[in-house]
């Protein structure tokens, strides 16, 4: 997945990042469902292939979105962590639950949750930032 700029725009180029799906449900894995560890994200619903999940996690780390280091409970392991970057993508990640829970066929459970995040505006998505901070950054 190139990352290369074509133009200067900052939509253009934050869309040649993140405008696949996949980046983003990883991005949404590790905000909303605490996964860190490769198989953790290789058991979403949504299907990733291995190698599709190999390439965006290494495009995200290369990025500065994510930071990857060794779990020290296990050698072949590697732990993912949101960086302040990814950590600053929570509002795009809010807004997108709220549209699909507004405009789509969404599982209620989820659904509320997107809602419930939406309905607290910026002090809520304050507040989910700070966590995250905590989980992520130490």
């Amino acid at each position: 997945m190139s990352t290369k700029g074509r133009s200067g725009c900052p939509i253009s180029l934050s869309l040649e990042l993140l405008g696949d799906r996949w980046t983003l449900l990883i991005i949404r894995d590790l905000a909303f469902a605490g996964k860190r560890h490769f198989r953790e994200f290789l058991q979403s619903a949504e299907g990733i292939s291995s190698r599709t999940l190999a390439e965006r996690l290494q495009t995200l780390v290369d990025e500065g979105v994510l930071t990857r280091s060794d779990d020290p409970s296990h050698g072949l392991k590697a732990i993912y962590r949101l960086t302040d970057a990814g950590i600053d993508l929570l509002p795009m990640l809010a807004a997108l639950g709220a549209w699909g829970s507004k405009y789509r066929k969404a599982d209620n459970d989820l659904a509320r949750i997107a809602g419930e995040l939406a309905a607290g505006g910026q002090p809520a998505l304050e507040q989910m930032k700070e966590k995250l901070k905590t989980e992520h950054l130490g």
